[in-house]
């Protein structure tokens, strides 16, 4: 071997371990970021807080807030301020949770159908995860059309908050979840191919996509499978 390939090698073996470091920090990361999620749903249901957060004043402070999170995020995603700025976030969005959570909970069979949410939304991951490793073409090309899915979704849930349909919300409902399992594999690809290089950026993204196949499957649930007492 001469030295031009030794070099390339020993390059090649850096770059491979960089995206390693980012997988492993960004699993890390992605499971603490699990505990606030529980302490905000588990503290919103427990005071009610957000019980009078409905409508359109709910998605007046969920908008503000996730965006303002998000925003500080990328902001401080270089620095040692990012982690507790994203935590922060995860907790917000556990608080934000509650509310349908504790909808579900009136349920008798309530805390069946979170955990049956939860549980589907494991699977969703481990079944990208496992494509995401074994696909070999760039998919860098989805990210305008998920983009657009993202839209489409956000307007059409703000046009229900006025409409209140069930229907429509059972259709955002089983979007979300197609949009935000290819935007996961998106995700995941980026990491593993290293386009993705920041753990608290990477860690944001796929956060945000369990976050929204876990509330559009426990919608799903509460609407399909609710039972009443």
């Amino acid at each position: 071997m001469n030295e031009t390939q030794t070099i390339d090698t020993a390059w090649g073996l850096e770059i491979q371990a960089q995206r390693n470091r980012v997988m492993r920090n960004t699993y890390a990361l992605l499971a603490l970021s699990l505990l606030p999620t529980v302490l905000g749903a588990w503290l919103g249901v427990a005071t009610g807080i957000t019980q009078s957060m409905g409508g359109v004043l709910g998605l007046i402070v969920f908008l503000v807030g996730a965006f303002g999170f998000i925003y500080a995020i990328e902001k401080t995603k270089n620095s040692v301020a990012g982690v507790p700025v994203l935590l922060g976030f995860t907790f917000f969005m556990g608080l934000m949770l509650s509310r349908m959570i504790a909808m579900v909970l009136g349920f008798k069979n309530g805390p069946d159908l979170i955990m049956t949410a939860f549980a589907g939304t494991a699977g969703v991951f481990a079944l990208m995860a496992s494509l995401a490793s074994v696909i070999k073409r760039d998919l860098s090309g989805m990210s305008k059309w998920l983009f657009v899915g993202v839209l489409v979704l956000m307007v059409g849930g703000i046009v229900n908050v006025f409409v209140g349909s069930t229907a429509g919300m059972m259709a955002l409902s089983v979007a979300a979840i197609g949009i935000f399992s290819a935007y996961m594999l998106y995700d995941l690809k980026q990491i593993i191919d290293g386009g993705e290089t920041n753990y608290i950026s990477a860690t944001l993204a796929l956060y945000l996509d369990l976050f929204n196949i876990f509330q559009s499957l426990l919608a799903l649930l509460g609407i399909w499978g609710g039972e009443r007492d």
